[in-house]
């Protein structure tokens, strides 16, 4: 499996420590770890929380990645903005136990985390721990043991909800692109293009995401 790890600019100076943690636990398990950025505080490209969201969203639906290991501050908001897009199924994961029974009563394939809220000594412990139970025990098993049966076709109805209420991707980045600063909003203008020519999002996505129509929507974005 390959995961992507993706950092929002308040919490980006955690970008190696997080890498780290997630390496040691997931590489001994034979999965690849691509790390997009933002890799310091200081990067020029600065990413929010709502850029987080586009980019796990073209990474998951171009193939490009296998999961995205995302988050902010609280991971709230990375949540919300992960779950705005269609094939991105992402839970909010704070302790083991949320990773446990997002993975195996969810089965998705993202997830947000608070990088700030109760992160304090021995942090990287709990978020080893948590990438453990993510994945260390396959997903979509069911929990607890007598409930597998009905918690599994409640994900496949899920799935069939979701099919309804997303729209296609590319057309909902276009019209996202497409938004313009205003009513002392900013950051509006140009933002998946912005998302997409980050060096750590260019380097990683050419290399990686497969031809097809999400991969000529991007290059656009950066011809």
């Amino acid at each position: 499996m390959k995961i992507a790890l993706i950092n929002e600019n308040s919490q980006a100076a955690k970008n190696a420590i997080i890498e780290k943690a997630l390496r040691k636990v997931v590489e001994p398990m034979g999965h690849q770890v691509v790390n997009y950025g933002m890799f310091t505080a200081e990067d020029p490209d600065q990413l929010t929380y709502v850029q987080c969201g586009i980019a796990a969203a073209l990474l998951l639906n171009s193939g490009a990645a296998d999961y995205v290991i995302t988050g902010c501050g609280t991971g709230e908001g990375a949540m919300l903005a992960c779950n705005s897009f269609p094939g991105v199924l992402c839970g909010h994961v704070e302790d083991p136990v949320d990773a446990y029974t997002f993975a195996q009563v969810n089965d998705g394939n993202c997830v947000a985390m608070p990088f700030a809220k109760g992160c304090g000594w021995g942090m990287e412990l709990n978020w080893e721990y948590v990438f453990e139970k993510l994945f260390g025990f396959g997903s979509g098993n069911g929990y607890p043991p007598e409930r597998v049966v009905p918690e599994q076709n409640n994900k496949k109805i899920l799935d069939l909800v979701r099919a309804c209420t997303h729209t296609d991707l590319i057309a909902a980045l276009q019209a996202i692109d497409a938004l313009q600063d205003r009513d002392g909003i900013t950051s509006l203008t140009g933002m998946v293009t912005r998302t997409v020519r980050a060096r750590g999002f260019r380097e990683n996505f050419g290399r990686d995401c497969p031809e097809g129509d999400i991969r000529k929507y991007v290059e656009s974005l950066w011809a």
